[in-house]
């Protein structure tokens, strides 16, 4: 793959690129350079209210959640009162 450099320097990554980058407009891109070679990484940007998702704690309990999921652990409830009157009854 290629592209050419345009005015201003710039340049349009190849659709294949954008996709292993996982990159879409708006999207920023860092670049770094390592051992004569230029590294792109692709950077989305996560919004601030939503940050906490995202920390390691979090993402522990969404490993340990997907784990018990795999395993056929867990209740699975028809709908909110049939939840909160599950809770209830703890």
């Amino acid at each position: 793959m290629k592209t050419r450099l345009r005015g201003k320097g710039q340049i349009t990554l190849p659709a294949e690129v954008r996709k292993y980058l996982h990159v879409r407009e708006g999207d920023d891109i860092a670049f770094t350079l390592e051992s004569g070679r230029v590294v792109l990484t692709g950077l989305t940007e996560v919004p601030t209210d939503q940050s906490w998702f995202w920390t390691e704690g979090w993402q522990q309990g969404e490993r340990e959640v997907n784990e018990q999921i795999a395993r056929g652990e867990g209740t699975v409830h028809g709908d909110g009162d049939e939840f909160l009157a599950a809770l209830d009854e703890r």
